[in-house]
Parts: structure tokens; C-alpha cells; sequence
């Protein structure tokens, strides 16, 4: 079984309930609005880390963070990017059974036409009232379920 954590929009704030719950990821996804390039440095220490460029990622830093990923754990395939409503392909024909974003900073796990998609929503700073959250997928074989999990802020 995998684990892979799942964290968007830091927005430079990595707070440490998020790090405790990323120890033990078997890989790590940033959904982009990271914030800074500490950040990075930081997940990367923890586990393998893909992640990409969020709308606020303009800095000089994030030059060669790509817009969008494609990932593959044994038969599953991923495709992670930042705003859900700019995707480029259609998913469950590209053969992607799991789809991270970001962006609205609202946590959401939805299964479409085969398709799992998953916004951990806000790690960062809080927006409205919004939770502070994370989260999560297990890929055992073929089966993949996913979890968000409310920080406390």
C-alpha cells in the first residue's frame, strides 16, 4: 500500500500540524499557491514531492514549476493541477483514475466517471471560513480511496 499526502495552498505558511501529518508519505503532491521555495526544500525532505505552479507561484523561484503533472503509481495514474477549471484533458480518456487540484481552498472528495477527484484544500493561511485542512490517498494494487483531514488552526 502507498500513501501519498496531499497539501495545496500554503501560500508560504508551512504550519507544523501539516508537516506531522505528511511524516510517514510514501510520496507527497503540492497543488500549487506554494508560496516559496523553503517550502519545497522542506516537503522534499519528508518524501518524494511533485507539485505544481498555483496562480500566486510568480516569483522567479517557481520559473520551472510546471502548470500541471502526470504521475504514475504502479497502475494509477494521477494528473495534478492548480485550478480545477483550467484542465486540459479529459481525464478518464487519458486513462487517470486520480485528480488533484487546488484553488478554491475548499477540501472535496468526488469520484466522476471513474475518476477520483481530491482538493485537499488549505494548509496555509485561513480564508474565510474555510477549515485548514489535508489529505490523503492509499493506493493499494488498483483501489484508491482518499481522506481529508481538519487541521486545527
Amino acid at each position: 500500500m502507498l500513501r501519498i499526502g496531499l497539501i495545496s495552498d500554503t501560500h508560504g505558511l508551512l504550519r507544523p500540524e501539516a508537516l506531522a501529518f505528511l511524516k510517514g508519505s510514501d510520496f507527497i503532491i503540492h497543488g500549487g499557491d506554494i508560496g516559496n521555495a523553503e517550502i519545497l526544500e522542506t516537503l522534499a525532505a519528508i518524501a518524494p514531492l511533485t507539485v505544481v505552479r498555483g496562480n500566486n507561484d510568480r516569483e522567479a523561484w517557481a520559473g520551472g514549476i510546471a502548470e500541471t503533472e502526470l504521475v504514475k503509481f504502479g497502475d494509477v495514474r494521477l494528473y495534478a493541477i492548480h485550478d480545477l477549471a483550467q484542465i486540459d484533458i479529459d481525464p478518464r480518456a487519458a486513462g487517470v483514475r486520480v485528480v488533484v487540484s487546488g484553488h478554491s481552498h475548499k477540501p472535496k472528495v468526488e469520484e466522476r466517471d471513474g475518476v477520483l477527484y481530491v482538493n485537499p484544500g488549505s494548509a496555509g493561511p485561513r480564508r474565510f471560513r474555510l477549515p485548514i485542512a489535508v489529505a490523503e490517498l492509499r493506493i493499494d494494487g488498483g483501489t484508491v480511496d482518499a481522506r481529508i483531514v481538519e487541521l486545527p488552526a
